[in-house]
């Protein structure tokens, strides 16, 4: 099996020297490693050109990247617009409380990662959130504590 650092070298000496690599390379390292370190940024500013300032500007400017790595299990909760008029930010402070971290963060354990979604699409089940890949619906906190029981378990 390749190892990861053999597949970033990889990742990087493919796109060195092309235009738009940026993004694309932010995007694809954190898929590889699933999140975006320091170093693997000021990394991708040497291959690029860039100042390591612009990278971590760039990535900091788009949600879709994470600067620490993801829990076991990731927590989604959504707030679309059915989701939202029907509770979903109670459903967050119910997370905050029971998982004592905040909406991006990952417990200190490393069991649990927080995010908020624009939409899940399951709006007929609202509120919802999702607990890896499963989608649990028609919350209130006290349900939602009962899914996050089942997936200590």
């Amino acid at each position: 099996m390749e190892h990861v650092a053999d597949s970033f070298e990889r990742l990087l000496e493919a796109w060195r020297g092309q235009k738009g690599n940026v993004i694309p390379l932010l995007q694809k390292t954190q898929k590889l490693r699933g999140f975006l370190s320091n170093e693997d940024m000021a990394r991708i500013a040497r291959v690029t050109g860039k100042s390591p300032a612009e990278i971590y500007g760039v990535a900091t400017f788009y949600a879709q990247f994470r600067f620490q790595p993801p829990g076991r299990h990731t927590m989604k909760v959504c707030h679309g617009t059915a989701c939202h008029v029907n509770g979903a930010d109670s459903l967050d402070t119910t997370l905050k409380m029971e998982l004592g971290i905040e909406t991006g963060q990952t417990t200190a354990d490393g069991e649990y990662s927080l995010e908020k979604v624009a939409c899940l699409g399951c709006c007929s089940l609202a509120p919802v959130v999702m607990l890896d890949s499963e989608v649990h619906g028609r919350l209130t906190g006290d349900k939602l504590k009962k899914v996050l029981r089942k997936g200590k378990s």
